[in-house]
């Protein structure tokens, strides 16, 4: 069972300094920033896993997503990107190549208890696994910056049995996975830089599409 945390701040007048902690950290009794005591402000739940308010309303409303990660090197990028997959209610995530599993124990640090509930598989090639779904019936995007992508704002009716699929942090998608993709979409960009940290792409596109059912 997930421990609970606190809100702590630093006794010292000249410090004051304020920072969350495990309920069960020792360190916690003394400030990160001088060293001195510090005082519980607030005590806080355990991160839950049951929404409440708007968010329970539309829970179970998304369309079937699922999500095709090809090696996507960084265990902290997967296990954000397991966190955005529960939040957009994505059906599965299909780990390829070096792509790290849940089996990596600093998934966790990112995904926060994710990991527990969306479904995963890991796929040594990821071209193999495409021309599997495709004769499933599925229908694979790539999330890329690519000349022909379409606004992922502009993209087309959201199909059946979709599969996002995100590539490599530095070489993007494999050409060979791209080519057996129906669709480029690429998030619009303001600034100089035309493209996104993978795992903050792939949270953007998952909770848009899956909100576009």
């Amino acid at each position: 069972m997930d421990a609970g945390y606190e809100i702590r701040e630093c006794t010292e007048a000249s410090c004051r300094f304020r920072f969350p902690a495990a309920t069960a950290q020792l360190a916690g009794d003394r400030c990160p920033w001088c060293g001195g005591r510090t005082q519980v402000v607030h005590r806080l739940a355990p991160p839950g896993d049951v929404a409440s308010g708007p968010a329970a309303a539309v829970a179970g409303a998304f369309p079937a997503i699922a999500g095709l990660l090809d090696n996507v090197r960084s265990v902290f990028n997967v296990g954000s990107i397991f966190r955005s997959a529960d939040g957009a209610g994505l059906r599965h995530l299909y780990l390829c190549g070096v792509t790290p599993t849940p089996e990596h124990r600093k998934l966790a640090k990112t995904a926060l208890g994710a990991e527990q509930h969306v479904a995963w598989s890991h796929h040594r090639n990821s071209v193999l696994l495409a021309d599997a779904l495709l004769a499933q019936g599925c229908t694979l995007w790539a999330l890329e910056t690519h000349v022909n992508a379409c606004s992922l704002l502009d993209a087309p009716h959201i199909p059946p049995s979709l599969v996002l699929v995100v590539g490599s942090e530095v070489t993007g998608v494999d050409p060979d996975l791209l080519a057996r993709c129906q669709q480029c979409v690429a998030i619009p960009m303001a600034g100089r830089k035309q493209s996104l940290n993978v795992a903050t792409a792939f949270g953007i596109a998952a909770v848009l599409l899956s909100n576009r059912s």
